[in-house]
């Protein structure tokens, strides 16, 4: 298996620190609002990594952070008039949602950097006590000079570099000695959170917190750490100043980044009104359609979401969702058992499909070819299976097509959900049977609503129903 390593510019053989692990870090969103179609990518890529690792046989210890402590979060509790925490709450519920919709499993661990203060404040103090952070009036600067390999990452020279920080005003910021310096510890403003520290009551900066929890939650090496290709710098770069200076040791080993997502051929903006939330997204198409079309470009091509694009997409997971299905009926239907010696002889070949598949996912994740080995795999059932197929054939056919569909995270294979409408029609029929005192039908309802996971109350206020 081999992967892009942006910090060697070059594809590499990978191997973990631990054989047949992976310990792999992915940074999360800031939850201040809904998740944009921006902040998908690379949790459908990454998920989809780690799905490939899983499937080849590794144990992957998946670790991706949730940002719920930044000045955005603190505005947006002030324009409502609420807490930050209330506000990092309410969004993290929300990012989980639509994360479930989008097929994304949930990582072994998702840290809340507000839960992990006291390791962050340690880490500086380490920082500070080796001399790579100083303190001035309650903030304290990372000393980015005193890093000889500063810039390793992003392959810029550090006299050509600019102070990257986030956006974040912060006190005394014209007391750093030197303009590359940042944030590791700010001291807290009027109304906004704050923890105690040696240094000033207040919070920790934005890189200090990722470092932090990659620590705790997954050692001081790691295999893989992951993200946008907008965190390059400074925030990746900056992680490996912090952890290195503070540890001692090499932070990852391999740096895996996704290119950006356009709208329209234009960069995603609020001023330019193409800011697209997955929420938004999902009021229009099932959310398998986007995880299909964001597989559908290698992770490091630049991607262009269009309403054209995301019906193409539609159209070709229908494709293979209509193959399952039909797979799924010949088995069901099968009049015969078992193989005859030509279809064992098609099954034979219908792994060479499996293998371009493998092959795709082993050179540096190509999901794009990975997918067009699946549309493969369709066109060659449906030419190859018909009502006169054995069940075992059949079955083998299927099971491999989802076998390879569910490394992608798509979902080929749905449970049929009755729809509320049906219910209500079907709770009417009932009252109706009730009624004109035909009971065996009104029980045969009542029992097909439950085989569908339906539950019937009759109350007083009439008949209400709800999921099992």
């Amino acid at each position: 298996m081999k992967v892009y390593n942006t910090l060697t510019k070059s594809k590499e053989e990978f191997v973990p620190l631990e054989e047949k692990k992976v310990k792999m870090y992915v940074c999360g969103p800031t939850v201040y609002n809904y998740i944009h179609i921006g902040n998908a990518r690379p949790m459908i890529v990454f998920d989809t990594v780690r799905r490939y690792f899983e499937y080849s046989g590794y144990e992957v210890n998946y670790v991706s952070n949730f940002t719920d402590v930044d000045d955005k979060i603190i505005n947006r509790a002030k324009e409502e008039g609420v807490s930050a925490t209330d506000v990092s709450t309410k969004y993290i519920e929300e990012c989980k949602k639509d994360m479930a919709m989008m097929n994304v499993k949930p990582a072994t661990t998702h840290p809340q950097a507000t839960e992990e203060i006291s390791g962050m404040v340690e880490m500086i103090k380490t920082l500070v006590y080796k001399g790579y952070a100083y303190e001035k009036n309650g903030t304290v600067y990372y000393k980015t000079r005193a890093f000889d390999e500063y810039g390793k990452l992003s392959h810029r020279n550090l006299d050509e570099l600019r102070s990257g920080e986030r956006d974040l005003k912060v006190t005394g910021a014209d007391e750093k000695e030197d303009n590359l310096d940042f944030v590791l510890w700010k001291p807290k403003k009027e109304g906004e959170p704050a923890w105690e520290s040696p240094w000033s009551d207040g919070r920790p900066g934005w890189h200090i917190e990722c470092s932090e929890m990659a620590k705790r939650y997954l050692g001081e090496e790691i295999d893989i750490h992951a993200g946008g290709e907008d965190l390059i710098f400074p925030h990746h770069e900056n992680e490996i100043a912090q952890s290195e200076a503070a540890n001692g040791k090499t932070f990852a080993k391999y740096w895996l980044h996704n290119a950006f997502l356009n709208i329209d051929n234009r960069k995603m903006s609020k001023s330019l009104g193409n800011f697209r939330t997955v929420r938004e997204v999902s009021k229009e198409y099932d959310l398998q359609v986007l995880r299909f079309f964001m597989l559908g470009a290698h992770y490091r091509s630049p991607l262009n979401f269009s309403a054209e694009l995301m019906e193409a997409a539609k159209t070709s997971l229908e494709r293979i969702v209509n193959g399952a299905a039909n797979l799924k009926f010949l088995s069901e239907h099968a009049k015969v058992t078992e193989m005859t010696a030509q279809e064992k002889e098609q099954l034979t070949a219908a792994m060479k499909y499996k293998d371009a598949f493998k092959a795709a996912m082993d050179d540096d994740f190509n999901t794009a070819d990975a997918v067009s080995a699946v549309f493969e795999l369709v066109r060659f059932a449906n030419s190859n299976t018909d009502g006169e197929s054995s069940k075992e054939y059949t079955e083998a056919l299927l099971k491999l097509l989802v076998e390879l569909s569910d490394v992608l995270g798509i979902v080929v294979l749905k449970e049929e959900e009755i729809l509320a409408e049906d219910i209500e029609k079907l709770i009417a029929e009932r009252q109706a049977a009730r009624k004109n005192k035909d009971f065996n039908r009104a029980d045969e309802i009542r029992d097909e609503l439950l085989a569908a996971g339906i539950v019937l109350e009759d109350t007083r206020e009439g008949v209400k129903w709800k999921k099992k």
